[in-house]
């Protein structure tokens, strides 16, 4: 016997997610993130609906970060779907362009925008997060998504800023968003672009775009 419900998974500044709730003969409960996106819950019989669903609110931060990780992973398959063999060709070629001009890109942009936000940084490197499309350590190291690179300038400005003002409050406390929106009284536009549109940032996608 099995039955199942569906909890809607909200926390601020996210979209609300849906999780497929299940109950059947089973000793653990555990989630997974499954190839088209969809969220479901296995739980065992003698659990009761709130003591799942305070399981899924434990968890929200790594179904968050999974389920943004599978569904620019979904993007990127069906983008890649209607490439041409010499398109799949390009976005090897384009890769590499990208990555290069983000190198060159971000120090660039980074000594520019830190005479508006302040604080010190110790470097500034580029790389392919999954989930991240920036970071600051504790040591002042800076990290940027080189797909940024095809994100609006607004945008790359935006996750500079806000990494940059995380050199002066490494949290995302009130007076960090104060500081971020001192600099670019705008970022709530670009943030939510991202949200948007994040998961279009790739080789594929921008190759369809171009026709």
């Amino acid at each position: 016997m099995k039955y199942f419900y569906t909890y809607t998974l909200s926390i601020p500044k996210e979209e609300p997610l849906t999780c497929a709730v299940f109950f059947s003969e089973r000793k653990s409960i555990g989630i997974q993130i499954k190839e088209d996106a969809s969220i479901q819950v296995r739980a065992p019989y003698y659990l009761k609906p709130r003591q799942v669903e305070a399981f899924i609110e434990e968890k929200a931060g790594w179904i968050y970060a999974n389920y943004k990780k599978q569904m620019t992973r979904r993007s990127q398959s069906e983008a890649a779907v209607f490439l041409s063999p010499l398109q799949k060709n390009q976005t090897a070629i384009l890769e590499k362009r990208f990555k290069k001009a983000a190198k060159e890109y971000f120090p660039k942009r980074c000594e520019e925008l830190q005479r508006l936000t302040g604080g010190c940084y110790t470097s500034v490197s580029v790389r392919n997060q999954k989930t991240r499309w920036g970071s600051c350590s504790q040591t002042g190291t800076l990290s940027f998504n080189y797909r940024l690179m095809m994100a609006p300038p607004a945008v790359i400005d935006y996750v500079i800023i806000h990494e940059l003002c995380h050199l002066t409050h490494l949290n995302h406390s009130k007076a960090f968003w104060d500081k971020v929106a001192s600099v670019m009284p705008d970022y709530a536009s670009q943030k939510q672009w991202l949200k948007e549109h994040g998961h279009e940032l790739n080789e594929a996608c921008y190759l369809l775009s171009l026709r």
